[in-house]
Order: C-alpha cells, then sequence, then structure tokens
C-alpha cells in the first residue's frame, strides 16, 4: 500500500527491489520460458500528458513508486544484459471482489452501505479504473503472446474519473446518498499526491490484442454486491494503511 510507505520505506526496498533482484536470479538460474513482472502506474506519477503511454517519464512521488522504479529498471536491466526474456506489465487502478480495504473503490462502498458519511482524503485525483478481471487477461496474455519479450505494456482502461465523481457513481449504485467528511490523515503529502492518471493501452491492443471488456460501472456493482455479502469482514471507521 502506497500510505505506508512513507511510515517504513526500507521495507519497500527490501520487498520490491532486493525481491524483485532475487527473483531475476532465480528465474534466470532456471533458464525459464517467460518472466513477466508487475509494475505500476504509480511509477509515472502525475501525467505530464495524457493518455499517458510507456514512454512517458517515470517519477518517484512516494517510497512505493520509487520501489517500483527500481524494480522495473532491474528487469530491463537483465533482458539487456543477458536477453533474459522479461515483459513487463503496468496496471493502472485495478479493482474488483476480494480487494484490500486499503484501495479507494472498497473504502467508499464499505463506508457506503454502514453509514450516510463516509471520510475519505483528497476528492480530487483522477485515476483510470480496470476491472480485475481485465487485468488478469492482460497478464496471462503476456505470459503467452509472441513478440513481447523486452516490452513495458499499459494496461489500463482508458477511461478517466475524478475521485469525487466516483463517490457519486457508487451512491448512485447503491441507492443512497452521500455525505462526505475529510480526513486529512487519509490525504497523501502535497507533493506526492499523483493528480491525474490516464492510461494510452494502445501498445497493449496492438501486441496483446488486449482490449478492456468490464465497464466502470458494471464493475462497481459486481463489487459492491460481492462486498455487501461480506459487510462483517469490512470496518468502515478503520484507516488501513
Amino acid at each position: 500500500a502506497i500510505p505506508y510507505s512513507y511510515h517504513l520505506p526500507e521495507s519497500y526496498i527490501r520487498t520490491n527491489v532486493l525481491g524483485t533482484l532475487n527473483i531475476l536470479q532465480a528465474a534466470k538460474s532456471f533458464s525459464i520460458e517467460r518472466f513477466v513482472h508487475t509494475s505500476t502506474s504509480e511509477v509515472y506519477g502525475t501525467a505530464q500528458y495524457v493518455p499517458i503511454d510507456e514512454r512517458h517519464p517515470l517519477q518517484g512521488q512516494s517510497p512505493y513508486s520509487a520501489s517500483k522504479i527500481g524494480a522495473d529498471k532491474l528487469v530491463e536491466s537483465f533482458h539487456l544484459s543477458f536477453d533474459f526474456p522479461a515483459v513487463t506489465i503496468r496496471p493502472f487502478n485495478t479493482f474488483g471482489p476480494r480487494q484490500s480495504a486499503r484501495a479507494i473503490i472498497p473504502t467508499i462502498i464499505s463506508q457506503c452501505l454502514n453509514k450516510s458519511t463516509i471520510q475519505l482524503g483528497n476528492l480530487e485525483p483522477i485515476r483510470d479504473f480496470s476491472y480485475v478481471t481485465d487485468t488478469v487477461e492482460g497478464f496471462l496474455l503476456a505470459a503467452s503472446q509472441p513478440k513481447v519479450v523486452g516490452h513495458t505494456i499499459n494496461i489500463g482502461s482508458g477511461q478517466e474519473i475524478r475521485i469525487r465523481d466516483l463517490v457519486d457513481m457508487v451512491g448512485q449504485i447503491l441507492r443512497r446518498p452521500i455525505k462526505i467528511e475529510s480526513d486529512p490523515k487519509r490525504s497523501r503529502p502535497e507533493q506526492s499526491e499523483v493528480d491525474r492518471l490516464l492510461a494510452n493501452n494502445s501498445l497493449a491492443r496492438d501486441l496483446l490484442g488486449w482490449q478492456p471488456k468490464v465497464s466502470l460501472q458494471e464493475g462497481l456493482q459486481l463489487t459492491a454486491s460481492w462486498i455487501q455479502k461480506r459487510l462483517d469482514s469490512f470496518d468502515p471507521n478503520a484507516y488501513v494503511l
């Protein structure tokens, strides 16, 4: 989770940088056929232009994103140094059933189902959300399609929504009026906030034959239905780092 990286950045370096190096070395020693590496849209930082393609500059606006940039570059170095058969998938904001309560969509839905006033941080960031089955399909294609080795590929819907408008959409789906209360501890440090993410997914379409199939509206309905049946598992008042 991004927020916890402000509190314990060393653990992110150990896991995302050194952990990736360990896996790369093990995979190289076993001469694997394909290595699919998980990146994140957070490595781009706030969009310098949209939609964001894979050539967009990288910017570590949080210790988490910096550790993922390090991991991405290690994978790149193994490919260039050892002809290692790696492909990097860069998902934008994935959501769906079973997602941790620390993420924004389960946070909004679980709070809305429990109370009329919900607590959130910054409502102005813009994000590109992909339903989990679409993201999974991107990974499976990356593991099997020819001619993708050495590439970094965005997996994102190509559609954007402001967090404030996302709350309204959830309220409409649940048919509940929602009042929002600002909770400063849920906001990132000002210069660390990624203000806008919007994927250019043309490379995924061209190389993988991938395209998003589940709309945000449909994905939210499926996610809300799943959470509603398991509401006892969510603490609406907890801020999960």
